[in-house]
């Protein structure tokens, strides 16, 4: 483990800066803990379940579990390295004490109890610590109540029950329904161990101090080895494998599905109403995750997903949803929670109305990451293919229909992200045909109305005024997800791709490699990590590897600044160093690991799997 920069935490209006989270999870939730020691949010069992701690949403209400010192103090924290297993050591005047945090699970899998648990051990002097915990309501919903039991204080929230499990030196100060107070000391050799355990509608479960304090290094043995398998040995590996450990965080392993991001309407801009609920699964998220794991070589975790992604399309048919619950089902239409609002930032959502939109580049997302699967040395059975099949046909029938596009937005154009994606797909769908993976009967159809697509975005999605790829059809706004384009292949001029990424960068990076996502949007919003990496993926494949190689190294010097753990957020303001939007973000960590698997150069027939 590096040695971590020092941070004295502090709360703006009782709120944490969004940089200074850190994650923890076990494949079904995920916990964020801000640097004084608060677990300020966490849905629990899963990553979509209504939330045990919601501080980050609302200062004054919110649930939290906070074990800090009582006088003054500061941090450096880091993960354990190639884990998720993080370390926070409090430095005091009196004395230092180390607190390791998991949410613990067993080489086998995961447990049927959520285990979060948290180990403080003092390493010199004394360090008087307070624990404050506050039961959340799930989102001011619900009232807990807690009942004595012959084990313990038993907490009641809507269907979960929730025990704080504790080592006998921590003196509990008082119960109330609506959480705990409790203090301790650390002294040199001292162990203290503090577990949250959680079940739903299920008889809860208590095990020994022991064995919760053994799973923190089961745990950790279990992220260690899922990274020594992992194949890749390209540049910028120390991030590469952190944003690989981030991506485990949104694997929920119940099912197989990727969940987009952790949180909920964490904003993109403070103040403004671009606060979206992201703990479900995006067809378009999670084949790009896909293709990160590939690159990765996490075979285990791109079969799971894959083979959630076709079942689940097979289950609801091929009219595609942009988005399910973790479990396979449709997303629910959104509704407002009463809560404030990370600094204010209104409203507060739960569910997302965009699972019902037309995202034609969807077809591009699955045909394209069938072929990715396929050539990293796997098969599709009966089912999927004859599901890609239609999905093909589908774009063929559909690709002259406006829609939404990749960034969901309320008017339906022509847009040109959207029409390259319908090229892809019917591309690959061509390529899956000549390999023997789908049956050959719309074979002519395809290729035609491929043909036919590359066409129309030459004559209506190119500007000569500005040199380069529009938002969309007719207009001279520009969109930075056509950095895409490099999945096209050999059929797009690359004078005229050279071009469109000088504007981009123009305009939507003022000269810099952080890029907003399309042309009038920064008064909104902070630059799109994902936009920014995407970029540098689309410099290498134009033959700009030192153009692509400075900006991956400006775009690390911007997002990892003092303190920052890096669990990336979608969004980072440039002005004012900041980071914006849900976390941990799936796009922001997956599109790093494929901009640095393409500056190292490799190809997938140099891993080993």
């Amino acid at each position: 483990m590096h040695r971590p920069s020092p941070i004295i935490p502090h709360r703006d209006n009782g709120y944490e800066t969004l940089g200074n989270y850190a994650a923890i999870g076990e494949g079904r939730s995920v916990a964020l803990i801000a640097s004084d020691g608060s677990i300020d949010w966490w849905c629990a069992p899963g990553i979509d379940s209504p939330p045990l701690f919601d501080r980050i949403l609302d200062a004054g209400k919110g649930g939290y579990f906070q074990i800090e010192p009582t006088g003054r103090y500061h941090i450096e924290r880091a993960y354990r390295d190639n884990s998720n297993v993080l370390e926070t050591r409090f430095i005091t005047d009196t004395g230092i004490a180390l607190m390791t945090e998991s949410i613990n699970s067993t080489l086998a899998g995961r447990l049927p109890w959520n285990e979060l648990a948290r180990r403080i051990e003092g390493i010199e002097g004394e360090v008087p610590f307070r624990l404050s915990l506050r039961i959340g309501t799930f989102a001011d919903t619900i009232n807990a109540w807690h009942q004595d039991t012959s084990l313990g204080k038993v907490y009641h929230i809507g269907q979960l029950m929730a025990m704080i499990h504790a080592s006998d030196d921590v003196n509990f100060d008082s119960y109330r329904d609506q959480g705990a107070e409790a203090h301790f000391i650390t002294r040199p050799a001292s162990h203290t161990l503090l577990a949250l355990l959680v079940t739903e509608n299920e008889p809860l479960a208590i095990p020994p101090l022991e064995k919760i304090d053994q799973r923190i290094e089961t745990s950790h043995t279990g992220w260690c080895d899922w990274v020594e398998n992992l194949s890749y040995r390209g540049e910028y590996r120390q991030q590469v494998i952190r944003s690989a450990l981030s991506l485990k965080f949104l694997w929920y392993s119940p099912s197989g599905a990727l969940a987009a991001a952790a949180t909920t309407s964490i904003p993109e801009g403070i103040g403004g109403d671009k606060n979206y609920d992201y703990r479900y699964a995006w067809i378009r998220d999670a084949c790009l995750i896909i293709k990160s794991f590939v690159y990765l070589g996490a075979l285990e975790d791109c079969k799971a997903a894959f083979s959630w992604l076709a079942a689940t399309i097979m289950k609801h048919g091929p009219e595609l949803q942009t988005c399910y619950t973790l479990s396979g089902d449709p997303v629910p239409e959104e509704r407002f929670l009463p809560l404030e609002g990370y600094q204010g930032s209104q409203p507060v959502r739960v569910g997302n109305n965009a699972s019902a939109q037309c995202q034609l580049s969807m077809y591009g997302d699955m045909l394209g990451t069938a072929v990715l699967f396929i050539d990293a040395g796997h098969l599709i059975d009966i089912g999927t293919s004859r599901m890609l099949g239609e999905l093909a046909n589908q774009c063929a029938d559909r690709w002259r229909s406006t829609d939404s596009g990749i960034w969901e937005l309320g008017e339906l154009r022509h847009y040109t992200h959207s029409k390259m994606a319908c090229w892809l797909a019917l591309n690959q769908a061509v390529s899956l045909v000549e390999r023997g993976h789908i049956e050959p009967t719309w074979k002519d159809r395809w290729s035609r109305e491929r043909d036919r697509i590359r066409d129309w975005i030459e004559a209506n999605c190119w500007s000569e005024s500005r040199q380069s790829y529009t938002f969309f059809a007719g207009s001279e706004k520009l969109d930075a997800s056509v950095t895409l384009m490099h999945r096209y292949g050999n059929d797009v001029n690359p004078q005229r791709m050279r071009a469109t990424y000088r504007a981009l960068r123009h305009e939507l990076g003022h000269g810099s490699a952080m890029l907003y996502r399309y042309s009038g949007v920064e008064e909104d919003e902070s630059t799109f990590i994902a936009c920014s990496f995407w970029m540098v993926e689309a410099l290498v494949a134009l033959n700009e590897p030192d153009l692509a190689r400075a900006s991956m190294e400006e775009i690390l010097g911007q997002i990892n600044p003092t303190g920052n753990v890096q669990t990336l957020n979608e969004m980072f303001d440039v002005r004012s160093g900041t980071w914006r939007g849900n976390l941990p973000q799936g796009l922001s960590h997956l599109s790093l690991i494929c901009a640095a698997n393409a500056l190292s150069g490799h190809r997938l027939e140099d891993r080993d799997y």
